[in-house]
Order: C-alpha cells, then sequence, then structure tokens
C-alpha cells in the first residue's frame, strides 16, 4: 500500500485534522494515512499537552469505522526528540512492503530545508503538502517563500479546504468555557468533556 504519514501532537485531534486526512486519501494516489502522535518532547515544557496515552486514545476514536485512516503510535517508544527521518527509516523498515509519503502544511514546507537529513527525506519520499491559514499576527506566507517547492517529490494540493482552526484555539475556548463541540467529531468531544480535558 501507498502510505501517507500525517505527524501531528493532536492535542486534541480536531475536524481540521480529519478533513486534511480524509481529503488526502480521497483525492491522491494514497492508499491509507497514518496519523502519527508525536510523543512529549522531554525537552520542552509540558504546558497543556495531554498524556501519550489520551492522545492516541482520541485519534482512535476519532477515525473509528474508517479503513482508510489509522492512528499510529509508533513514535512513542522512539529516542526522543524524534527526528522525521529517524521514524521514517523505521517505519521503513519495520513495515518494508509499504510505500510511505510525508503529509505536511505549507509552513513546515518552508522550513524544511532546514529539517535534519531533508535531502534525505527528499531522495526517498514524495511529500504532499496542503494549504495553512495564516493565525494571529504572523504575516501572510505561502509555500512560494520554500526554496523547495519546484522539487520533482513534492505536490502542492492547492484545492485542499482549508480551516482556521487550531489546536490551541480549541484549548483556549475550553479553558474559557466556551463550546467547541462543532470543532471536534462527537466521539473526541464527549471524551474530552467526560474527562475534563483543557479546563484548568
Amino acid at each position: 500500500m501507498n502510505i501517507g504519514l500525517y505527524f501531528g501532537t493532536y492535542n486534541p485531534i480536531h475536524v481540521g485534522h480529519l478533513i486534511i486526512a480524509n481529503y488526502m486519501v480521497d483525492y491522491t494516489e494514497l492508499d491509507q494515512v497514518w496519523l502519527v502522535v508525536s510523543p512529549q518532547n522531554p525537552f520542552k515544557s509540558k504546558a497543556s499537552l495531554l498524556a501519550d496515552y489520551h492522545r492516541i486514545a482520541l485519534a482512535n476514536i476519532a477515525i473509528e469505522g474508517n479503513n482508510k485512516l489509522k492512528a499510529s503510535n509508533i513514535e512513542f517508544d522512539l529516542p526522543k526528540p524524534s527526528y522525521t527521518i529517524d521514524t521514517l527509516v523505521y517505519i521503513q523498515e519495520k513495515y518494508s512492503e509499504h510505500t510511505f509519503s510525508l503529509i505536511m502544511g505549507e509552513d513546515n514546507l518552508r522550513t524544511f530545508h532546514k529539517w535534519k537529513n531533508h535531502e534525505q527525506i527528499l531522495e526517498n519520499y514524495s511529500i504532499h503538502v496542503y494549504p495553512r491559514v495564516v493565525t494571529n499576527n504572523e504575516k501572510s506566507k505561502n509555500s512560494n517563500d520554500s526554496p523547495i517547492k519546484n522539487h520533482p517529490k513534492i505536490t502542492l494540493h492547492k484545492d485542499a479546504p482549508v480551516m482556521k482552526v487550531s489546536a490551541s484555539f480549541i484549548r483556549k475556548a475550553i479553558k474559557e468555557k466556551k463550546n467547541v463541540q462543532y470543532l471536534l467529531s462527537e466521539p473526541v468531544f464527549k471524551y474530552v468533556k467526560e474527562m475534563h480535558f483543557y479546563e484548568k
């Protein structure tokens, strides 16, 4: 199978993540998309980051019943901090029967040339890039700022849905006792509410 790897902290997983994952599996050559939940970085403050097992649980219930999407905790047992190239090499060795591609937002593409061993990634993996809405006080940018945007391994999906929603906005809204039920899938919203996540 041709599998797209969509990395994120998913803190929490929201409708924006699900819409992008579903778009990639429906409108590209990808057979499946794996949502790879990133573990807590030991060198960064936990802040409001939920425990790894809660975030993988949320991802699993968000995609339940969709056999084209899969939640993966494969990075949990890898050395930290986890670099994408190391995870890719590990996954390719573990699942050698599959072909893997990366899925990322155009904001990540702009800094991709600074990633560890980015040349090796481009040599061995295709990259699917979706548009991102720049929020807060950030200056509006697009993937044209990337020095590698024309690389043959990179596909820009300009028609992919763009949603101005972020996990940080959701966490802040919950803390302020706002209603976020339409920003999360129903089972995720129920889980978050029952567990009182992000309320403090």
